[in-house]
């Protein structure tokens, strides 16, 4: 058994988007509520997080130390968890200070985080530079990388499908927004071992299709073994779509604030700038094409979560002059 401290509430619910389905006339739209596991918001890296803080506190760390971007909805709740334990914690973020902290920012203020600025392309660099000073001052760190996507926090959405099972839910397409990969692998993994016979699509955040499907084929072997199976992934075996970058991550397009947009004034339910809008705009557009998804069909769209990135700039701004 791998140990997991169990934090989230579970299991999130699954609802029919049934106003949305009619309006865009294609298959029939479902959500599972992923924003809706309870820390800190809620957000799909609780689920990663319940493994790996398991085995933090196992090692005896005192401090959480991860990176991300300055909305970073995996920090946000980092942060919210070394709050629950008792953990100090230290974000590096790619970006500027902030004058005044709105968002995922003031989140992770209020946690009584600790923030590191760099730019993006030294954030790694400057990540393990914090670990090696906090080690040798005592801190006892634990790191945990980008978005907790690694082979032990893959487990959490290796469960999570189960969770899906054990609702007798049944569907021919599980749509997720892709980026660090953990979300996808367990999906795809766990997928394989029940013998699921339908598709599990990634919207690319912001790699591209080849370089995404890499990184999710050799998350999701590598959580295998932990699983003790040792099952082999190709790049061939990952469904994704990259037609959505845009300008990059982060960067909300018309696309994205019209998913937004039409998630909220359909359904009630508000999707991130980021991640979920974006997987949301492909979703949408493969349905007005009628490229993917078939009229009949099942399709189950994984909220993961990242709402309070609405309310900082500049998305807040984008809305108020769309």
């Amino acid at each position: 058994m791998i140990p997991r401290i169990r934090i989230a509430t579970l299991p999130t619910p699954i609802e029919p988007l049934s106003r949305l389905s009619a309006a865009l006339g294609g298959p029939s739209l479902w959500i599972k509520r992923d924003d809706l596991t309870g820390l800190a918001m809620g957000g799909n890296k609780v689920r990663k997080l319940e493994y790996l803080i398991a085995e933090a506190m196992a090692h005896g760390a005192q401090t959480l130390i991860t990176l991300g971007a300055a909305q970073s909805n995996h920090c946000r709740q980092t942060a919210a968890l070394a709050a629950r334990f008792g953990l100090d914690c230290i974000l590096v973020l790619s970006g500027e200070p902030d004058t005044v902290p709105e968002g995922n920012l003031l989140l992770d203020r209020l946690f009584g985080a600790e923030v590191v600025w760099t730019k993006r392309e030294a954030r790694e660099t400057v990540f393990q530079e914090v670990f090696e000073t906090a080690w040798q001052t005592g801190r006892r760190p634990y790191q945990i990388p980008l978005g907790a996507s690694t082979p032990l926090g893959v487990l959490g959405y290796v469960t999570a499908f189960r969770e899906l099972e054990q609702q007798a839910f049944e569907a021919d397409w599980m749509v997720t927004a892709s980026s660090s990969g953990g979300t996808q692998a367990g999906l795809i993994l766990e997928a394989r071992r029940s013998g699921w016979k339908g598709h599990v699509l990634g919207i690319s955040i912001d790699h591209p299709r080849r370089e995404l499907q890499e990184k999710v084929a050799g998350l999701a072997e590598k959580a295998s073994d932990l699983l003790g199976e040792q099952l082999l992934f190709s790049s061939v075996d990952i469904e994704v779509n990259d037609g959505y970058l845009g300008k990059g991550y982060g960067v909300m397009n018309d696309a994205d604030a019209e998913a937004i947009r039409l998630f909220a004034r359909y359904e009630g339910i508000l999707l991130d700038p980021v991640y979920t809008g974006r997987a949301a705009a492909g979703m949408i557009d493969l349905i007005r094409r009628g490229s993917v998804f078939k009229a009949g069909e099942k399709v189950l769209f994984w909220h993961t979560g990242g709402t309070p990135a609405l309310f900082a700039p500049p998305y807040s701004q984008q809305f108020n002059q769309r």
